[in-house]
């Protein structure tokens, strides 16, 4: 019997290697498929992000600044409030009292090319009601006396200390110079012959300082409005006061 010869497939070298099966699951044991796609990306992306801490850091020093000024500003509002309530309680202020009893015409003459030359002597009585409040009467006080709009002459207050409850007599000369007086001239004749009366008007500015016990405190302005009604405006002549009202206020 002969022998049958064997045939042993031989393995083509160009051919590629048969596919291997995979030693480790594509998919982690565990977990589950999705058709949406991986859920540990999608939780990822569905989670809220944070604001950046420096942000909030920035708006809490700011309203804490803003809590802070508030702060300082209402408890000065409520110091100065204090002290001017006690100050008022301890010293209990009253404003001065001022009365025109004297006016004097002693010039009043319409000059050659229509000016107008005056000169006036006025009687201020000065008034200071307060039991423990001094009042400096200081430099730069202006006072003056009109009709209508036109002013008619100007002076200055003496400088000098009112005490406590005291009544100061105060004399002013003043003398003044207006051009172009000839219409004016004739105002004031129609005014008294219809009337009988010529309303003028006395301003005073006077700076004083106030002075509480033995503090004497900053420099104010008193400003006196009075409201003047004489019988003439004869010259070399005593003016009767029909009436005086005096208004009073003061500023900074």
């Amino acid at each position: 019997m002969s022998d049958h010869q064997k045939i042993y497939p031989v393995s083509d070298p160009e051919a590629p290697p048969p596919p291997t099966n995979p030693t480790a699951p594509l998919v982690p044991r565990g977990s589950s498929r999705s058709e949406h796609g991986d859920p540990t990306k999608e939780s990822l992306s569905q989670a809220p992000l944070d604001p950046p801490p420096k942000i909030k850091k920035r708006r809490s020093c700011w309203w804490r600044s803003v809590c802070y000024t508030l702060l300082v500003l209402i408890l000065l509002i409520v110091i100065v409030g204090a002290a001017v309530g006690i100050l008022y309680l301890v010293f209990r202020p009253k404003l001065p009292d001022y009365n025109i009893d004297r006016l004097q015409l002693t010039r009043f003459t319409l000059n050659q090319d229509s000016s107008l030359s005056t000169a006036f002597n006025v009687t201020i009585t000065a008034k200071n009601p307060n039991e423990k409040i001094g009042i400096y009467y200081e430099d730069g006080s202006r006072i003056s006396v009109l009709y209508m709009q036109t002013r008619l002459s100007n002076g200055s207050l003496p400088k000098f200390y009112q005490g406590h409850e005291n009544t100061t007599v105060i004399l002013v000369e003043m003398t003044g110079f207006t051009q172009n007086a000839t219409v004016l001239m004739m105002t004031l004749e129609e005014q008294q012959r219809l009337t009988g009366i010529i309303p003028l008007r006395i301003r005073v500015t006077q700076p004083v300082r106030i002075k509480l016990g033995k503090l004497k405190l900053m420099e104010v302005k008193f400003l006196v409005r009075c409201g003047v009604s004489v019988d003439s405006l004869a010259a070399n002549n005593v003016i009767r006061v029909r009436s005086s009202n005096c208004k009073f206020r003061f500023r900074l």
